[in-house]
């Protein structure tokens, strides 16, 4: 007799490896500072998100103390984006890319 399947769905997770971080990219910026909103082919190319996750390498080495759900600034030069979602704004980043970190005091 087989066994009944179970009706359980197992959630797939994206952990990055080697000297990197997984990042979602802030949303582009469709309306400038002093508000004026800009037609849909032109956007204001956004460079921050937020960490999801931390590779165990990253998180271990002192030299970088970034935690998960910091707000950063990253060159995505060297960035793989990860078809995950439907949004597609996850980005694997490699930790040399990731220029700042955003601290409330």
């Amino acid at each position: 007799m087989a066994s009944p399947k179970s009706s359980t769905k197992k959630i797939e997770t994206v952990e990055p490896i080697g000297s990197r971080v997984l990042i979602r990219k802030d949303e582009d910026k469709k309306v400038t500072k002093v508000g004026i909103h800009l037609p849909d082919k032109i956007e204001i190319p956004t460079l921050t998100g937020r960490v999801v996750a931390i590779s165990a390498q990253v998180e271990h080495d002192e030299d970088y103390p970034i935690k998960q759900y910091d707000r950063v600034l990253f060159n995505p030069k060297h960035g793989i984006p990860v078809d995950f979602e439907g949004d597609n704004r996850l980005f694997v980043i490699p930790i040399e890319d990731v220029v700042a970190v955003f601290r409330k005091e």
